[in-house]
């Protein structure tokens, strides 16, 4: 959500901010629903205050027994124009309300410029692409050969992009979690979370997930929502809260199922895992106050990397441009992996920070040291790993010509030490 105050201050920055993800102006649009709105509102204020002197006056002439009755007239006439008036401001209100959550965040000064994935940025590149022997296979020839990768079973139990592992294969997905969340507890601090995967309208709102993006997730029929990302209930933990300063920053990561439908996906990654309605993934989210969130973007995407690196991994940082730049993100680095099968680089995770955008939707705030008012928090989400996809990045950079799949020696203590995935 956006701040009123910063729009009226600077509409023509406003617009020039919209302009960079490619979104028409709306400043002037909102400003006069505002002003309408504030009118409405004063209107409103001096309507109630006569309304309130009024009631003293027919009070007193009743007293007295004089005619009090052309007082009374204009009493009932305030009464429906109150009534006219706060229905104006509810619906005023709503209708700034539904422009402002229809509009993305606005970018960091330092995100670059650009239309799409294209003109996106490499900040660096770690590890040495393995030269194989032989033509590296991708991640569902490898598991199928094994036989531990079915993605038959999985349509008749569910339709398309979904699979069914079993054996090592489901074990080194359990693993790949478990490495995960080690890591990010016990040496990076975040605080280990289970949340539910259902949550309501309202956690999916304050993250903003709703309304612009109800198409890609999965609703129940009462009304609760599968989320999209564990980002949605570890971030709206906090929401209507005030937090003091101590207590910033707040660290939370959790493994969770994650579902998505996947809406525009037609005819992309249709073969094997890349794109699923169903997947694992390590999600890490951080509170912190404003003057924080920026360093705090950094640890975060460092924090991701090290679950790369510790694997052998090849991966790549990537500064996302303004075409790319999701939704509530204001600055966004992805980290693809390098995949031999492809022979491509994929996304494996995302970081962003929103700024006060999600705050705002939720109205989670701190108070700070100083005691001044409650400040809005600034809030950081990125996966720390998306567990799907790095089970198939290991499948592919660790496969042998055998069709065998080398176990990273970081994952050994977490399979009994299994050093090897060969066909059963």
């Amino acid at each position: 959500m956006h701040d009123l105050r910063a729009l009226r201050a600077d509409p023509a920055a406003f617009d020039a901010a919209l302009a960079r993800r490619g979104e028409a102006p709306a400043a002037i649009h909102i400003a006069s629903l505002d002003e309408d709105r504030r009118a409405a509102v004063t209107a409103l204020q001096d309507k109630q205050a006569r309304r309130k002197s009024l009631s003293k006056e027919v009070g007193a002439l009743r007293r007295t027994g004089e005619d009090s009755t052309a007082l009374e007239a204009e009493a009932v006439q305030l009464r429906e124009d109150i009534e006219k008036l706060e229905v104006l401001v509810r619906e005023l209100d709503a209708e700034i309300r539904d422009c402002l959550v229809l509009l993305p965040n606005r970018l960091d000064d330092g995100v670059p410029e650009g239309a799409d994935e294209s003109a996106n940025v490499v900040v660096h590149q770690v590890g040495e692409r393995r030269d194989f022997a032989f033509p590296p296979r991708e991640h569902f020839a490898l598991g199928e050969a094994l036989g531990l990768m079915d993605f038959e079973t999985a349509g008749k139990l569910s339709g398309a992009r979904f699979v069914v592992l079993r054996g090592a294969l489901a074990r080194m997905e359990r693993a790949l979690g478990q490495f995960m969340l080690d890591l990010h507890v016990q040496e990076h601090g975040y605080t280990e979370t289970a949340v539910p995967v259902l949550v309501n309208e309202a956690a999916m709102f304050g993250t903003d997930k709703l309304p612009k993006f109800a198409d890609q997730s999965f609703r129940t029929e009462d009304g609760r929502w599968l989320i999209p990302t564990a980002e949605v209930p570890l971030t709206a933990s906090v929401a209507g809260d005030i937090l003091p300063a101590s207590a910033l920053p707040r660290r939370m990561v959790a493994l969770s199922s994650c579902f998505r439908s996947e809406a525009g996906a037609a005819g992309r990654d249709t073969r094997g895992m890349l794109r699923q309605h169903q997947f694992q993934k390590v999600e890490m989210v951080s509170i912190t106050a404003p003057g924080d969130s920026d360093a705090e973007h950094e640890r975060m995407t460092r924090c991701a990397e090290k679950v790369l690196e510790r694997l052998g991994i090849p991966y790549r940082r990537m500064l996302l441009c303004a075409g790319d730049t999701g939704f509530g993100a204001a600055r966004t680095f992805d980290l693809e992996a390098w995949l031999p099968g492809q022979d491509a680089w994929r996304e494996i995770s995302s970081c962003s920070t929103t700024r006060d955008f999600q705050a705002r939707r939720m109205n989670a705030r701190y108070r700070p040291a100083d005691g001044a008012g409650p400040e809005f928090v600034h809030t950081l989400n990125g996966s720390g790993l998306a567990v799907g996809r790095t089970l198939i990045a290991v499948m592919e950079n660790y496969q042998n010509a055998d069709g065998s799949i080398t176990v990273p020696q970081a994952l050994r203590p977490y399979m009994n030490g299994l050093a090897a995935i060969s066909a059963r």
